[in-house]
């Protein structure tokens, strides 16, 4: 048990007042709060933990949430990470926002509980986002702004909990919970009864999802097991196979420790847990005897090779030591058929190295080729002598892949049946790069590219909706944002020259919907002047000995009119057509309409940003900063908007999640998110034309569940075919594509009227 001992008071001060919090409990409990996260935090993480517990003092859910937050997040963050800190917090801002907020205190009840059974900050992470998920499924709503009924099972599904993670996995929770609402969304009474576990059918389901060896239940055994074996000390952090459907994850380690699947089935007559044992004797054996190569001068074809003799090298080396190991390996290992490939039709390399690997493992194979059988014999020759070296069975390899290589290994058509072996690692600690090839630069040579779009931010990864699975893949989309490139501001006060009379039409409308005057907000804590009668009041109370009222400052806001905005643009490659009819492509019409509405929206004195995205595939998702929401409509956003290019797909649903990240934090008691656009969302390397339409309409209703609302508008004239799956009734269509510089300004105002 960690001991603590409480600050004095002198350096206690600074920390209580980073917490905004003035519960009259909370002076009894956080010096004991603070001393443990004191022990178990660095300082970043306390500021983290404070500032949480400021967000959660400040949804007016009592001192309950408080409390729970303060005195178990510490422990949480020490474990898992000091990123799950902010983690929870936000979740529990995005549970405020909801009808669901007596489900904030259950919620975060649950996730002490939950740490110890997800013990990863990633897995922690995917159970938040499923209980989400089921809030913003299972919450009922209207069109507009804000949903209204609260979910009837999310506080039954918070409670049981702690005991569905001690019998499923991630996985098998959100199966689980899928199977629930598609089937009882519409009966909230039904629904109650299956996820508080009353119905046959909820136990009948929990029962089919529950399987295999959970990590969780044998991580000690594991770790005893390499530490007694293998003499090695490695954190083993699990990850859930469940969530990528098109790319499995592989077990691999480097020095933040092993990753291992979070479940294994028992398959061949092995127990799931005898499969850990195989996985990380493997990982173990790797780490006594591999060396890195160096990766440059090698083919891909060469690679493979190297990777599985050296993974036959280090399991022979491993089988020295323990010779029962072989029995769990060979019923592990696949047995492909000698003659099973065609060489011929398709590509052998894989079959003939799985070939080769299980020949090394199994001594009585009865594989006959004289290619095989030699280099086996070779393979054993080189550790006859002793444990051989990474190099030296490489050097073999390469020799083998050269006696064996075919023309049809380089086709397409690859034969797989029986060629992967699931306990082995993927062999990223075997390489070494000494220089940059196109595996590490995925997009454009970022080296040629303006100094502006160079100076792109680290990625950040966004998931995706997978309609086929109704599941998400997780951190699938990579997005890149940086500063707009700019251009010459003077193009863009030459467009609203040329619009002169449409912007004085504007400005009539306009200043009817401009706010007049401002309105007075009274008791507040922070404010910018001094409200002098709650002040006397106070200072009376204080004196008298009574608890003073500290919400004495006041500020003052517009009447009728607090509304942030942004303007997300469709950059994509067919916004240079020219339409029929028209004398300028799309880019250009967009660039006067965007111009009028940037002038018409400054003129009400709005918080507004523009921002533009495109895409290249999942792995680059760009996204262009044009206008911050603390910039002016000065000269250097008009250049950004000057300089707008045309490029690449359109992969919506990422954008939409990106933006809503900026506009979620602005404080207005409304936010709006236009989205200008000239056809459906599509990107190169998606051939399923529904999946980044059913992703763009989840992203939608993401953003209704955080109390944005989004309204497109769509230039495309055959835009009626898909625009309502992903948007429902909030878009309008402009099939004359000319008029747009007079219409997006016109929507603007009707829309915020």
């Amino acid at each position: 048990m960690l001991v603590t001992l409480p600050l004095p008071a002198e350096a206690l001060a600074p920390y209580r007042q980073q917490l905004r919090c003035n519960f009259p409990q909370l002076d009894q409990v956080f010096p004991d709060c603070l001393a443990e996260a004191q022990a178990l935090l660095s300082e970043a993480g306390i500021n983290d933990y404070l500032d949480g517990a400021s967000a959660i003092c400040r949804i007016g859910r009592g001192f309950e949430p408080v409390l729970v937050y303060l005195q178990e997040m510490p422990r949480v963050a020490a474990d898992l990470g000091e990123e799950t800190l902010v983690m929870v917090s936000q979740a529990v801002w995005s549970i405020s926002r909801s009808p669901n907020g007596k489900a904030i205190l259950p919620f975060l009840q649950s996730i002490p509980e939950t740490s110890r059974r997800l013990p990863c900050a990633e897995l922690l992470g995917r159970y938040i986002e499923i209980i989400l998920d089921f809030m913003g499924r299972t919450t009922g709503s209207i069109h507009g702004f804000h949903t209204t009924i609260p979910s009837p099972s999310l506080p039954d599904l918070l409670e049981r909990i702690p005991y569905l993670l001690s019998q499923l996995t991630c996985l098998g929770l959100s199966n689980w919970i899928d199977y629930g609402v598609r089937h009882y969304g519409d009966h909230p009474d039904r629904q109650r009864d299956y996820f508080s576990l009353q119905s046959a059918d909820s136990r009948a389901v929990l029962q089919r999802e529950r399987h295999g060896t959970l990590f969780v239940d044998n991580e000690r055994r594991l770790d005893l097991y390499l530490r007694a074996l293998w003499r090695e000390r490695l954190p083993l952090v699990p990850y859930s196979e469940g969530f990528d459907e098109l790319r499995k994850p592989v077990p691999y380690f480097d020095p933040l420790g092993v990753r291992v699947p979070d479940v294994y089935d028992d398959r061949e007559g092995v127990p799931g847990l005898d499969r850990y044992r195989a996985l990380l004797a493997h990982i173990a054996a790797h780490r006594r005897w591999s060396r890195s190569l160096v990766a440059d001068n090698l083919s891909p074809f060469q690679r493979v090779a190297v990777e599985i003799f050296e993974d036959c090298r280090v399991e022979t080396l491993a089988l020295r030591q323990y010779p029962g190991l072989r029995a769990i390996l060979l019923a592990l290992h696949p047995a492909p058929a000698q003659d099973a490939c065609d060489p011929e039709r398709e590509s052998c390399i894989r079959h003939r190295l799985a070939v080769f690997s299980r020949a090394v493992l199994d001594p009585h194979h009865d594989y006959c080729n004289p290619d095989l059988l030699e280099f086996v014999a070779r393979f054993h020759g080189e550790l006859a002598q002793g444990e051989s070296s990474t190099q030296a069975i490489a050097e073999l390899a390469i020799a083998y892949i050269a006696r064996t290589r075919r023309q049809q290994d380089l086709s397409p058509k690859v034969y797989f049946t029986d060629t992967h072996v699931d306990y082995r690692d993927d062999n990223r600690h075997l390489w070494r790069y000494i220089e940059q090839g196109d595996e590490e630069e995925t997009f454009a040579q970022r080296k040629q590219r303006p100094p502006e779009e160079a100076q792109t931010l680290p990625p950040r990864h966004y998931p995706e909706w997978d309609y086929k699975s109704k599941t998400y893949r997780p951190d699938w989309v990579s997005l890149y944002e940086g500063l707009h490139p700019a251009g010459d501001p003077a193009l863009i006060d030459a467009l609203l020259a040329k619009h002169r009379m449409l912007a004085k039409r504007l400005k009539q409308i306009l200043d009817l919907l401009k706010p007049q005057q401002y309105v007075r907000l009274r008791y507040q804590e922070e404010g910018s002047e001094l409200d002098l009668d709650v002040a006397i009041r106070s200072l009376i109370d204080y004196r008298g000995g009574a608890t003073p009222d500290p919400r004495i400052n006041m500020s003052h806001r517009h009447d009728g009119r607090d509304i942030a905005v942004m303007l997300l643009l469709d950059l994509s490659q067919s916004l240079n057509q020219v339409p029929d009819g028209c004398s300028q492509s799309i880019l250009e019409l967009s660039q006067e309409a965007v111009a009028l509405l940037g002038w018409a929206i400054d003129h009400l004195g709005d918080e507004f940003a523009i921002a533009g995205f495109s895409s290249n595939t999942r792995h680059e998702v760009r996204y262009q900063h044009i206008k911050g929401y603390s910039e002016d409509w000065d000269d250097q956003v008009k250049g950004r908007l000057a300089a707008m290019q045309a490029g690449y797909s359109t992969r919506m649903g990422a954008a939409l999640r990106h933006a809503a990240h900026y506009l979620e934090a602005r404080q207005a008691q409304k936010k709006l998110m236009l989205i200008l656009t000239d056809g459906q969302p599509h990107d190169i390397d998606v051939d399923d034309e529904r999946l980044l339409i059913e992703d763009t309409h989840k992203a939608v209703q993401e953003l209704d569940q955080q109390g944005i609302y989004t309204y497109c508008i769509n230039l495309d004239a055959h835009a009626d075919e898909y625009v309502r799956d992903c948007f429902g009734n909030r878009f309008t269509v402009i099939d004359r594509v000319e008029r747009l510089p007079e219409r997006l300004p016109q929507l603007f105002m009707a829309l915020t009227k």
